[in-house]
């Protein structure tokens, strides 16, 4: 179970990521944003966390790469 300073630290690296890509996100309910939105928010989490874990930029896909 993450203790409570993850947790905070979580929720700022959210935030501070919703601010970067323009995103609107308010304490509590966001259910009125979208998918496109929210993916905004994840997909940067996970590149920023890949990066801190790693030390290597997250691998992009390139455009007509149909190996997945």
């Amino acid at each position: 179970m993450a203790n409570n300073n993850s947790k905070t630290a979580f929720e700022n690296m959210k935030y501070e990521i919703a601010r970067e890509v323009g995103v609107n996100l308010k304490q509590g309910y966001n259910g009125d944003i979208s998918a496109r939105e929210a993916g905004k928010i994840g997909g940067n989490i996970v590149r920023k966390v890949f990066q801190a874990y790693t030390g290597n930029s997250y691998p992009t896909e390139r455009r007509g790469d149909t190996s997945r």
